[in-house]
C-alpha cells in the first residue's frame, strides 16, 4: 500500500535525521517527491536503490497537492517541482512528459555553466516565492558552481487555520522537562472534544485543520528515545487507526522549528548510494553520461500557534557533470519531548514529521 510505504520512508529518514536526539523537522512528502521524480530519471541500481526506499508513493503524492473544498477561510497549499537545467545539458522528452503529470511542473533555464552566482539565486528566489519568504535560501554559498547541470526541486507550502482554535488568552508560561532541564515555555490550552488515542505507549491527540488537514501529536508514556526506537510503520498507522473523538483538555507549546539539512549522508545509510557515484545512470532525463547527483539539500520550517499552524519545505538534488461516546475529559499534557505529524486525512501523506526537544 501507498501509505504503508510512504510511512515507513518517513520513519526511516526521520530515525536517520534525528538519530542524536535533537530537534528535527522534515517533509515527508517534500523529500519523497523530489526522490520519486528522481527515479523516473534513474536506470538499473541508481534507480533500484531509490525503490527500495521509496516503494510506491507517486500516486499518494500527486493525490495530497490537493486539499478539500472548505467553506470560510480556504487553508493554502502551494505545491512546485521544478527542473532546472543549463543549456549544455540535453533533456530526454520522455522526462519532460513525466514531470508535466506531477503538480507546479515546470522546467526552466539556470545558467550555472555561465553564471553560477546568478542560477542559485534564481532558484533561491523561486523557492522562496513558493514557500511565501520562510525558506528565502534553500541553496547556501558555495552549493552552485560551474560543473552543476541540473538542479531538481520540490519546494511546498501549507498554512491552515484550527477549526477549533485555542485562545491566546489561555496561553500562558508552563515547565516543558526537556533533556537539558526543567523550563517554562509559552504553552496554548484547549479544552475541547478533538481526535484521541492511548494504546501501546503513546498518548495520540490530532487536531483539525481546514481542507482535511490534521495536525497529530504523538506523546510516550515514557522517554521519547526508547519509544521512537520501538515505532515503525506498522504501530504508527495502527496508533492512528486507533483515534476516535473524545472530550480533551489540551496543553500544547507553541513550536517554531526551522531546520536545514543535508541528505545526501542520509540517503548513503539508507541504501540510495549508486547516484552519488560515477555509475550513476540519470539516462532517464539525460543522455549526458556525466550526469551525477552531488548532494541533497532540505529546509523544513514549521510553525504552530493559537490559530493554527504554517509549514514550507523544499528538497534540491544538485546534478553535476562529472569527469565522467461521553467520556470524562482526558488530560494531555505536552510536558516533555514529543513528536508532531502534519498530514493529509484523505490520503494519509505526511508534509511535516517533526521532533519537538527543546520548544
Amino acid at each position: 500500500m501507498a501509505t504503508d510505504s510512504h510511512l515507513r520512508f518517513a520513519l526511516a529518514v526521520h530515525q536517520a535525521l534525528g538519530a542524536e536526539g535533537g530537534n528535527s523537522c522534515f517533509s515527508p512528502y517534500s523529500v519523497a517527491s523530489a526522490l520519486t521524480l528522481a527515479a523516473l530519471a534513474a536506470r538499473g541500481r541508481t534507480r533500484e536503490e531509490l525503490v527500495a526506499l521509496l516503494g510506491e508513493q507517486a500516486g499518494l503524492l500527486k493525490d495530497a497537492a490537493q486539499l478539500g473544498e472548505e467553506r470560510g477561510e480556504q487553508p493554502e497549499l502551494a505545491v512546485a517541482n521544478t527542473l532546472w537545467a543549463d543549456d549544455r545539458l540535453p533533456l530526454e522528452d520522455s522526462f519532460k512528459s513525466e514531470l508535466a503529470g506531477w503538480p507546479g511542473a515546470a522546467v526552466a533555464g539556470a545558467p550555472f555553466e555561465t553564471e553560477p552566482e546568478a542560477a542559485r539565486a534564481l532558484i533561491n528566489d523561486d523557492v522562496g516565492r513558493t514557500t511565501r519568504g520562510l525558506i528565502p535560501q534553500l541553496l547556501p554559498p558555495g552549493s552552485i558552481d560551474r560543473d552543476v547541470a541540473a538542479v531538481l526541486v520540490n519546494a511546498l507550502y501549507l498554512k491552515s487555520a484550527w477549526k477549533l482554535p485555542f485562545r491566546e488568552a489561555n496561553t500562558s508560561d508552563a515547565p516543558f522537562h526537556a533533556p537539558s532541564g526543567t523550563r517554562d515555555v509559552p504553552t496554548m490550552w484547549l479544552g475541547e472534544s478533538v481526535g484521541y488515542a492511548h494504546a501501546d505507549g503513546w498518548q495520540v491527540v490530532q487536531l483539525a485543520g481546514g481542507g482535511g488537514l490534521q495536525a497529530v501529536v504523538l506523546l510516550p508514556d515514557g522517554d521519547l528515545a526508547e519509544a521512537e526506537a520501538a515505532l515503525d510503520e506498522a504501530k504508527l498507522a495502527s496508533l492512528l487507526g486507533e483515534i476516535r473523538f473524545k472530550p480533551v483538555e489540551l496543553a500544547l507549546p507553541k513550536v517554531s522549528l526551522d531546520v536545514p539539512s543535508s541528505l545526501t549522508g542520509v540517503l548513503r545509510g539508507l541504501g540510495v548510494r549508486t547516484m552519488f557515484t560515477d555509475e550513476a545512470d540519470l539516462s532517464g532525463l539525460s543522455p549526458d553520461p556525466r550526469l551525477t547527483v552531488s548532494e541533497v539539500l532540505h529546509q523544513a520550517v514549521l510553525r504552530v500557534d493559537e490559530q493554527g499552524f504554517e509549514g514550507a519545505a523544499a528538497t534540491a538534488l544538485t546534478m553535476r557533470l562529472t569527469s565522467m461516546i461521553i467520556d470524562e475529559p482526558v488530560a494531555v499534557t505536552v510536558d516533555r519531548p514529543f513528536l508532531l505529524l502534519v498530514r493529509h486525512a484523505a490520503t494519509g501523506a505526511l508534509y511535516f514529521f517533526a521532533r519537538v526537544v527543546e520548544p
